[in-house]
């Protein structure tokens, strides 16, 4: 009998995540079905609730349900403890258990596909929200020389880094404005402004000589990243993330992890978006 899974949204139509999971399940031989979920914004709980009454066997969670999804979750692991954020839930009779595979496919993109290490650099994410809160323990287990968490609410930003005060090194929260004279190897936007083409209020000097700027959102030239490649800095969008925190849910889900190089390839060459 075929598994169903789904990914649950709002919006949700833009979503790859049916296109690469099917990928996978034929590299891997594994029979399931896949689906886009249109949540209302008050709706989330009663859509999965809904999915697992149906047969649902697991959900992937966009925006902007992320820490909703921990929040129903029954148990969590603990990297969706450490982000109070889960973009996985799998389902087995009443339990439905929560992971964050985000941050692992953030890390694994930049870090093995990119080619940009991680460990003795000085980071910015910018953000406070789900996104960010779901890549920070990953990005700190990295070791970088500097991670600062900025966003425009700049208390936001202070709350996030305070829970990993214990880290090392510590991360600072702060503004946008608070960013001035600073540069920084990677920059990461984990703010919703690319989904707007938004622009965020943050100064060019910020990206070092030789620095990443990466997009979390992807198929799509984001002012951000019109800003970055303008500084000089390399750009990349999302779309690698997409693909490796997806296949950690397969992973999750189904117990084999897919080969991700020939998907990403293949999106990349349809041009991403």
């Amino acid at each position: 009998m075929t598994d169903r899974y789904a990914v649950i949204g709002n919006p949700v139509a833009h979503s790859k995540s049916p296109l690469i999971h099917a990928s996978f399940a034929r590299q891997t031989g594994q029979d399931i079905s896949y689906e886009r979920m249109l949540a209302p914004l008050d709706g989330f709980a009663a859509t999965v609730h809904a999915f697992i009454a149906a047969g649902g066997r697991g959900a992937n969670v966009t925006v902007p349900f992320k820490h909703e999804a921990a929040r129903i979750a029954t148990r969590l692991s603990e990297r969706a403890r450490l982000a109070a954020a889960a973009n996985t839930l799998a389902f087995d009779g009443r339990e439905i258990y929560g992971d964050n595979t985000d941050g692992i496919g953030l890390v694994r993109d930049i870090r093995a596909n990119l080619g940009h290490p991680l460990s003795g650099r000085r980071i910015l994410l910018l953000g406070a929200g789900g996104a960010a809160c779901g890549v920070a323990q990953p990005l700190l287990a990295e070791r970088p020389e500097l991670v600062v968490i900025a966003n425009r609410n700049a208390q936001k930003a202070q709350r996030l880094a305070a829970d990993y005060a214990g880290q090392m090194p510590a991360p600072r929260g702060c503004g946008f404005g608070d960013l001035r004279d600073q540069g920084f190897d990677i920059v990461i936007n984990a703010t919703s402004a690319g989904m707007t083409d938004s622009t965020l209020d943050i100064p060019a000097g910020i990206f070092a000589a030789g620095s990443l700027a990466y997009e979390m959102v992807y198929g799509r030239e984001t002012p951000f990243m019109r800003q970055a490649r303008d500084a000089g800095a390399a750009v990349a969008d999302g779309l690698g993330m997409l693909v490796e925190q997806a296949a950690e849910a397969f992973l999750l889900w189904r117990g084999v992890r897919p080969d991700t190089g020939r998907l990403r390839a293949e999106l990349q060459a349809a041009g991403g978006g």
